[in-house]
């Protein structure tokens, strides 16, 4: 009898030896960790009103573009380098020589209400932008007008341009609409469509409720569209909350309403920084700000001579003004392109440090000199070299404007701010009727310089400073007719080279959006944004929820 209590408490110490020495070995080879999980809620404040929640209207407001965003797909979509890739369109072809693009849809792409994606709905949707009374910017109707657009099958769509057109594909992210939804409507109905305030789309998110208070949509409510072609988010509801003010939205995340805020605007991120669980992702914006100088007006102030512009930029502190008035918020470029995009260079590109000891210099070399009483700059004639600086009525705008004109008084530069309306400011730059101003410039996609710097543009396009120069000229013309990505490259290095030696207009600096999220949403990235909509581009990696799986460490 003791002889088999002894052999079952042997046994049972080797059970317990094996069952710890089996816990060490799982121990040694497998951990335990966290990793997103599907689900959850994630509330976000906008500031401002959405009023077409139509990808063909969504140009002109940001609200709209944020919704547009999550609901609607295109034919392409740029990643967060920036580069064109597939969406709607599972690939395309380009034809030798450039002229014809096809284009083939993924037969899994389905709208919101269940009806596959097919080549009608992109020639309805061209046909749209192609109409003459197409509300959208003109140049791309223009662009549009210029393109025939072909059916090829179900799933196929030909695209032929008059001429080769390098920067064809950055056009094509447009947001498809269903033909299906909207048989009949002609471009001038477009404003006025229910459709706007209750649009389906294939985006990775369709709209399930929308709160409307005194006219305005004040909040609309997202749901994963659990059909959606593309990698599928993990957050499962998504809320907008619209508000009138960006003090409006930032309260909003202090009174707990929300989880993150759309952009927190410079003058507000003191403030910001102070909440210890809100994280802040900040990317440059498609956006560039340019001291524009007239050089049709050489009569009675000298912006076509060559060393006066350079002095004007050599007498800027540039980094000085982003980090006083736009409290950071903002790069100074080197050259009229985007920082971080593929064009964009600074080999062998002048620099301009700021160096009032040069900007003196090169003055005196074009004959002007400091008058001993004034302290300002006269010519040989005794006429002062003064000027005004036209800004918009904005206070950034105008702080800016300030700040300016006393960095350039410092050198004896005498600068005017003359503050007016935004529409009167644009209507000075397309008449030619200022002497300088400060432009801001949406350089959104490929980063063609044609309507800005093409000679050709000096009198009735966006060629506002009347800037002409035959090599410059012809590096964007051969750049425009290249699908060879190298060669544009080679092409726009010289044009920036060529660009900084004369300086037609200063790039001042190009703004950064910085978008603010509490610290219970993960996966988060931004890239460069052409609209604030493009925060939402890797929405698919967000996420509110984990659960804890086992991994093996071998």
């Amino acid at each position: 009898m003791f002889r088999r209590i002894g052999w079952q408490v042997l046994l049972v110490g080797l059970g317990f030896v094996l069952t710890a020495g089996m816990l060490v070995y799982f121990a040694a080879t497998y951990t335990t960790e966290f990793r997103p999980a599907p689900g959850g809620t994630y509330v976000e404040s906008v500031s401002g009103y959405p009023q077409s929640l139509n990808p063909l209207l969504s140009y002109y407001n940001d609200a709209d573009s944020d919704v547009v965003a999550l609901v609607f797909s295109g034919l392409t979509r740029v990643t967060m380098n920036g580069e064109v890739a597939p969406d709607l369109a599972t690939g395309w072809e380009i034809e030798p020589g450039g002229i014809t693009y096809t284009f083939h849809l993924n037969p899994r792409a389905l709208w919101h209400d269940g009806t596959p994606v097919s080549a009608d709905d992109v020639v309805f949707t061209v046909g749209l932008m192609q109409d003459p009374d197409y509300p959208g910017p003109p140049d791309i109707g223009a662009l549009w007008q210029s393109v025939l657009v072909e059916r090829v099958d179900e799933l196929s769509v030909r695209f032929t341009l008059a001429e080769p057109f390098a920067p064809f594909l950055d056009y094509t992210t447009f947001g498809l609409l269903p033909a299906h939804q909207l048989a009949g409507i002609r471009a001038a109905n477009l404003a006025s469509l229910e459709f706007n305030r209750s649009p389906v789309g294939a985006g990775p998110f369709r709209m399930s409720d929308v709160l409307v208070e005194e006219g305005q949509i004040t909040e609309i409510t997202f749901k994963r569209f659990p059909r959606y072609y593309g990698e599928a988010p993990y957050i499962e509801n998504l809320i907008l909350k619209f508000y009138p003010t960006p003090r409006a939205a930032f309260e909003a995340y202090e009174e707990g309403l929300v989880e993150g805020i759309a952009q927190a605007p410079a003058e507000l991120l003191p403030e910001a920084w102070m909440l210890e669980d809100l994280n802040f992702y900040s990317a440059p914006t498609a956006e560039m700000a340019m001291l524009y100088f007239n050089e049709m007006i050489s009569a009675t102030v000298p912006f076509d001579e060559t060393p006066v512009r350079q002095a004007l930029l050599y007498g800027l502190d540039r980094q000085a003004l982003i980090d006083t008035v736009l409290m950071g918020q903002a790069l100074a470029p080197a050259t009229p392109v985007l920082p971080g995009t593929w064009a964009y260079v600074t080999e062998e590109v002048p620099e301009y440090v700021y160096d009032p000891n040069r900007a003196a210099t090169l003055l005196a070399e074009a004959g002007w000199s400091r008058d001993t009483l004034t302290g300002t700059l006269k010519n040989a004639g005794g006429t002062p070299l003064h000027f005004t600086l036209m800004v918009a009525a904005d206070p950034q705008d105008v702080a800016l404007g300030e700040a300016i004109a006393a960095q350039w008084a410092t050198i004896g530069i005498s600068a005017t701010v003359q503050v007016v309306p935004p529409l009167a400011l644009g209507g000075a730059l397309e008449a030619r009727s200022y002497e300088a101003a400060l432009v801001h410039l949406i350089v959104p996609g490929d980063p063609d310089p044609y309507p800005f710097w093409h000679e050709t543009q000096a009198l009735i396009g966006q060629n506002y400073a009347g800037f002409r120069h035959r090599r410059i000229s012809e590096l964007i013309e051969d750049a425009r007719r290249t699908l060879d990505r190298d060669q544009r490259y080679l092409l726009y290095r010289e044009f920036q080279q060529l660009f900084m030696q004369e300086v037609p207009a200063i790039p001042l600096y190009v703004p950064v959006h910085t978008y603010a999220v509490d610290a219970r949403i993960s996966g988060i990235q931004i890239g460069p944004l052409v609209r604030t909509g493009d925060r939402f581009r890797n929405i698919a990696t967000w996420y509110v929820l984990q659960r804890r799986i086992v991994v093996s460490q071998q």
